[in-house]
């Protein structure tokens, strides 16, 4: 049911290819960040652009290659072999410009939406607040009031990736404080240069240092910016959270599994190859128990995923499956690192191999775009609801 498609073979194969040639002899370099490896970064970019392979699975309409979710799942799965192969293949917008695409009006789309999606510009997502939980985001606390044609914006947002480097930045608002909980927020375009918008420093997480992960508190003092800037319509925050969260999720899970098959590659070639008592580690049982659980995992995760895209294709909203797999796959790429990393003892622990940033990066898995314990929630409660209502759940498509 889920053979890669012909027509999606060339370019998953032009992908790996570019990923082997370009990104994975300087991956050491590029994972410990720094200026010259954003410079490094920038070049890849251009060869990207230039054979065709940036914004592949962004809307043709605004400039991408216009792959559908099921055929980019099968591209994306090698792109999440190498972690900067995100922002040089142009995959890191991809869930941003998803939610615009539909909602965004013609000035936006000339001036951010189309510029970002084939990476003139950089477009940052401001949601989470340090003083809240966000994983309830009816507390959010940074609000925006209308005055007259402009809006004014005061507030505090962290965990911001690429605040510091970019050209706008989307933030979610409290605009209408005594509408329903669920209609109370709405989302807004604040350019950085707008007076009283900084940037703070960057936050240290878990030592990452990578072209990719740099996440940053940012604070609004007054901004002023258009009511024009406002996105879609007011009260439309927290439908357009889920436009953008809802395909997130799933492009994060089928970058896993491409991080999970190369972790998958490490362990079992150091199993062949590592000798201990006079035999390889690959007669040890314990060897084989990891072995199996890994490509069991690995697997049975991949269908999920597959099957969870081909639902959006047709038109689902897909809400267990999209919460299912976020849950499941992060926890697959989490183990199975964890094994690759023990069978290659304490060189796993070294930054002589991806494994150690591989696993540093996969660890927030578990906490970005909704923890684990909110999407098992979620899970459990549509599937009960549906019984509630006589429907029930069926694992087959009737």
């Amino acid at each position: 049911m889920f053979d890669i498609p012909e027509a999606v073979k060339p370019i998953r194969k032009q992908v790996g290819e570019f990923i082997e040639t370009h990104l994975l002899p300087v991956e050491h370099e590029l994972g410990h960040g720094g200026p010259p490896a954003r410079t490094l970064l920038r070049e890849i970019e251009q060869e990207a652009k230039a054979q065709g392979l940036y914004a592949i699975g962004h809307p043709e309409r605004l400039g991408g290659g216009g792959l559908s979710m099921l055929d980019y799942a099968y591209v994306n799965e090698v792109i999440g072999r190498c972690e900067p192969a995100q922002q040089a293949l142009g995959t890191v917008s991809l869930q941003t410009i998803v939610m615009l695409d539909s909602i965004a009006n013609e000035e936006q789309v000339e001036r951010w939406v189309k510029p970002a999606t084939v990476g003139d510009l950089r477009i940052a997502f401001a949601v989470t607040e340090p003083d809240v939980g966000s994983a309830d985001p009816t507390q959010l606390q940074t609000t925006a009031v209308l005055d007259g044609n402009e809006w004014i914006l005061n507030g505090r947002k962290w965990f911001i990736s690429a605040a510091d480097r970019a050209a706008v930045t989307i933030v979610m608002a409290k605009t209408d404080p005594e509408a329903p909980p669920h209609r109370q927020f709405s989302m807004i375009f604040v350019p950085s240069d707008a007076p009283g918008y900084s940037v703070g420093e960057e936050l240290n997480v878990m030592g990452l240092r990578s072209v990719l992960s740099g996440h940053y508190e940012v604070s609004l003092d007054n901004v002023r910016v258009p009511k024009e800037n406002l996105i879609g319509g007011r009260g439309d925050g927290f439908t357009l959270a889920q436009q953008r969260l809802g395909p997130g999720r799933i492009y994060h899970c089928m970058r896993w599994l491409g991080v999970a098959q190369r972790a998958f590659d490490y362990l079992c070639t150091r199993a062949n190859s590592r000798v201990m008592g006079g035999e390889t580690l690959a007669h040890k049982q314990f060897i084989h128990q990891w072995v199996f659980d890994s490509y069991h995992e690995i697997a049975s995760n991949r269908l999920l995923v597959l099957d969870a895209a081909a639902k959006v294709d047709a038109g689902q909203q897909a809400r267990v499956e999209l919460s299912a797999i976020k849950v499941s796959c992060a926890a697959m790429v989490n183990n199975v690192l964890d094994r690759a990393m023990q069978v290659h003892g304490a060189e796993g622990l070294t930054d002589r191999l991806p494994l150690e940033l591989m696993f540093r990066e996969a660890r927030y898995g578990r906490i970005v775009d909704g923890p684990d314990e909110a999407h098992k929630q979620r899970v459990a409660r549509n599937i009960l609801k549906s019984y509630d209502q006589g429907s029930g759940w069926t694992f087959a498509d009737v």
